[in-house]
């Protein structure tokens, strides 16, 4: 057999090599079907498949081999189905893609047939075999051969295992409430209660902050507002702002948390949002809703039209002089309030915690915080809004005069490979800057204005329109460079150095203030979120996926979804509609009142358990006990993960983890040695 070149296969009809060897079905020895896919070209143009059929056609545990072009499709299933149907085949070895692509849709034919559907595994010969091996050709057969032989020895291991089924509670968690907390927790409250968590004193996240929307420059709080004020009515919704998250007993189904709802220290059952506490209050500090521009006094409210409309008196810059006590004429003012923990069960719970924004100050280059001519971009969203802390006027910090020249400075802290910044996009920068400049143009039609980009990134719906217009009709000046370093002049103004990419020329300019477009970040807490929740995490920090195609909105622990800029920058658009697609797998998870869990739990062996407490030390999601009158671990299966971490760490080999038990996992190590001569192909020497 030769591995130089893989061999052209014939792909409409399927092939079938049926093993030669008599097999003895009295034996009662499992049948196993190997059933090899071409999936189009993408495996059978790196791996030679009539020769994997051939090595796996000689392993006398196998009873049937056959490849198709697509083994996925519905003629492909149908070839394992006809084969369980005639008695050829009683466990099932799929060599494919990966098995969180397609792994249910197999055991599915599995369990239409009348088979266990844990009686079958599928060997990644895509993503492990194929698409890393693409220069070696030889090698890619060897390993697609091991990782074959090792399926069919664990598959001749696998036990009967059935899902279980535990009751949903009927009640939805939302945390967040920004734009798509919001949406998310509205679709829900129509079917069930909602309990909609945001840890500031009022929702709209960051949305509200922002002046206009583009692409159609809407006013982002005529948008948003409503919606605000329908949540904060809706009869099914309960309201929990200024609070977060204390802890979750990870219950499939059955989620029990903790929530901290933090001590306002002005009753609100009574508050009636009149002001007159913030007026009394001697304390002026700077607002963070404003980016510190704004001042405001340790009673409060963020912004006018926030929700709840009542106020907040901050225990961390309040000096307690009682004068808020005084002027409030319905006694709302309660100084000695103290933070409550409200404890819910929820049936399936909804991340929509949002993003941070990235912090330029290690651009030292650019002068953020040096000068205070220099702003990043929310900055200029709150200067420029008309409920900012200038009303909408934009005013030069530095000399607090009207500013004739702008420069923004495009991919700040993202698409950066430097430590501390980020390498992805954060596709609403370019929009954003866009947004501005022109939003900046028509209120001053004279002022000048560039636009310093690496790459405009125009990707939405009548995004590519809106970027053609603002550099065609309005006039403003787009640079394709980087800035190498900026300084301040005697009188102030900005000077800017850099190189233009597209001309191969320096460029200087001078400009009364320079806009950062900084970066979407994933928040700080998320990694104590995460935990809580059992969400995993990508290398940029943000919660990930259980699948970026087939499941965008479902985490890795059932009942868990997510949605908005949590999971990665994007735009309100695409926030909205996650959140409604978020809330739609809510409800089907909540529907059945029930859900059925992978029986992947590990379970105690008690003939072997010490009593040495070492796997409640390690388990990830509390899911072991200790059982005193029998002095023996115990584990709840409902909570469990499946991770093998107890298995590993026990050292009386007392725990059992179903489906990757240890015979399992030997088995399939001991078939990567040679069980017998195979002159067709190479041995695997040197193990």
């Amino acid at each position: 057999m030769s591995n130089d070149q893989p061999t052209d296969q014939p792909t409409d009809q399927p092939q079938d090599q049926s093993n030669d060897q008599t097999k003895d079905l009295a034996t009662g020895k499992p049948k196993i079907g190997v059933y090899l896919c071409h999936c189009g070209k993408n495996i059978s143009d790196v791996v030679d498949i009539p020769a994997l059929m051939q090595s796996t056609k000689d392993n006398p545990a196998v009873t049937v081999v056959k490849e198709y072009k697509f083994m996925c499709s519905k003629a492909g299933q149908e070839l394992i189905a006809e084969d369980i149907r005639n008695n050829n085949v009683d466990r099932v070895v799929v060599a494919a893609c990966s098995p969180l692509m397609h792994e249910e849709t197999y055991r599915r034919v599995l369990k239409d047939e009348g088979v266990n559907e844990f009686y079958f595994e599928q060997a990644n010969i895509r993503e492990h075999v194929s698409w890393v091996n693409l220069r070696d050709k030889k090698g890619a057969l060897k390993v697609a051969h091991d990782h074959v032989s090792m399926a069919i020895a664990k598959v001749s291991n696998n036990a009967p295992l059935e899902r279980q089924k535990a009751k949903v509670t009927q009640k939805a968690l939302v945390v967040g409430a920004g734009i798509s907390g919001m949406f998310a927790a509205l679709d829900l409250a129509d079917k069930y209660p909602v309990t909609l968590v945001e840890r500031s004193p009022t929702i709209g996240g960051h949305m509200a902050q922002l002046d206009k929307t583009f692409p159609t420059m809407d006013c982002s709080a005529c948008i948003i507002t409503p919606k605000m004020v329908e949540v904060g009515r809706h009869p099914n919704i309960e309201l929990l702002t200024y609070s977060e998250i204390e802890d979750v007993d990870l219950n499939i189904g059955n989620y029990e948390v903790k929530i901290r709802k933090k001590a306002r220290r002005i009753d609100h059952s009574i508050c009636t949002g009149c002001g007159a506490c913030a007026e009394a209050c001697p304390v002026t500090i700077p607002n963070a809703w404003d980016m510190n521009m704004g001042f405001r006094a340790a009673a409060y409210v963020p912004f006018p039209q926030a929700v709840p409309e009542q106020y907040t008196i901050d225990k961390t810059n309040c000096i307690e002089c009682q004068l808020c006590v005084d002027a409030c004429e319905v006694h709302a003012i309660d100084l000695a309030q103290e933070d409550e923990i409200i404890e819910r069960t929820f049936g399936s719970v909804i991340l929509t915690t949002g993003n941070d924004i990235y912090d330029p100050t290690p651009y030292a280059r650019y002068g953020y915080k040096k000068y205070k001519n220099v702003l990043s971009g929310i900055e200029m969203e709150r200067l420029i809004s008309s409920t900012g802390p200038t009303l909408g006027k934009v005013i030069n910090p530095h000399n607090h005069e009207k500013p004739k020249k702008f420069a923004f400075l495009q991919c700040v802290g993202s698409r950066d490979f430097h430590e501390g910044a980020h390498k992805y996009c954060s596709r609403v920068c370019c929009m954003y800057a866009i947004k501005q400049a022109r939003q900046l143009k028509e209120k001053y039609p004279e002022a000048d204005i560039s636009i310093i980009f690496i790459d405009i990134r125009a990707f939405g719906k009548g995004y590519e329109e809106f970027y053609e217009i603002t550099s065609r009709e309005y006039g403003i000046r787009f640079i394709r460079g980087r800035i190498g370093d900026v300084f301040q002049d005697y009188d102030g103004t900005l000077i800017i150095r850099g190189a233009d990419t597209l001309l191969a020329n320096k460029f200087e300019l001078r400009v009364d203030m320079l806009i950062l477009s900084t970066a979407l970040e994933a928040r700080a807490d998320s990694s104590d979120l995460g935990r809580m929740f059992g969400v995993q995490k990508t290398e940029d920090d943000f919660f990930m996926e259980a699948h970026p195609k087939l499941f965008p909105v479902d985490s890795l622990t059932d009942g868990i979804f997510m949605a908005g800029t949590c999971q990665a920058p994007r735009d309100i658009p695409d926030s909205v509609a996650q959140a409604k697609a978020a809330a739609s797998s809510a409800h089907n998870f909540m529907n059945s009142g029930e859900v059925e869990i992978e029986p992947y739990y590990s379970e105690v062996l008690p003939g072997n358990c010490s009593g040495c407490r070492s796997c409640i030390l390690i388990c990830p999601y509390d899911a072991i006990s200790f059982d005193e009158p029998s002095q023996k671990a115990s584990i709840n299966t409902v909570k469990c993960k499946g991770c093998g971490a107890c298995a590993a760490v026990c050292p009386s080999n007392a725990i059992m983890q179903n489906h990757f038990s240890r015979d399992q996992i030997l088995a399939e190590l001991a078939s990567l040695f040679p069980w017998q001569t195979q002159p067709n192909y190479p041995t695997q020497e040197g193990k």
